[in-house]
């Protein structure tokens, strides 16, 4: 069942004008990044960059993982001032607190452990972690139901891994939880 969920399509499919138009991709940048003091984003999940870019040209220092190598090159070609790695959500390669924020997009549904991938996001986020899931409700564009994740279980995955608030705001197509890590 590894790996069973992780995106194996093309990055043209990422990039299609009619998915694009559903990913609020302002709303939720700028609720990202509300109330909370960010000036350093690490986009978990990067793909071909896009909210990477959109982080980045709010002039915070960007980086970005993920674990294809192909949509990797895309990322880096879309923001050259950001940093790129090979890497899993479920094992970040980073220090502690290196981030002030860790963003999510599409990927907690397609991790082989949510907890764990909660759990390093908290471990590297300083000041807040933000999950970007598509609803859960049968759709024509993204993963299908099976693979996505109810509201109630990310927030239960969200205290199990220790998080000392979560939020979920909805955008016109989105959900968008705001996880607080609990201080040391």
């Amino acid at each position: 069942m590894a790996d069973q969920k992780r995106y194996h399509g093309g990055a043209g499919r990422l990039s299609a004008p009619e998915r694009l138009a559903l990913l609020d991709l302002d709303a939720v940048v700028r609720l990202s990044l509300e109330g909370a003091t960010i000036r350093s984003v690490l986009d978990a999940g990067t793909g071909t960059g896009i909210f990477a870019a959109a982080f980045a040209s709010r002039g915070l220092r960007v980086a970005g993982l993920d674990v294809n190598a192909e949509l990797l090159e895309l990322a880096r070609a879309a923001v050259p001032g950001a940093e790129f790695r090979a890497g899993a959500v479920e094992n970040l390669p980073y220090e502690e607190r290196s981030f002030d924020l860790v963003f999510l997009g599409h990927v907690l549904h397609e991790a082989d452990d949510p907890l764990a991938a909660l759990r390093e996001a908290r471990r590297v986020a300083a000041a807040r972690v933000a999950v970007l899931e598509w609803p859960y409700r049968s759709e024509e564009h993204g993963p299908p139901l099976a693979h996505r994740l109810r509201p109630e279980r990310i927030r239960q995955l969200a205290e199990k891994a220790g998080y000392a608030s979560v939020q979920r705001l909805e955008t016109e197509h989105m959900d968008l939880f705001r996880l607080v890590p609990q201080q040391p």
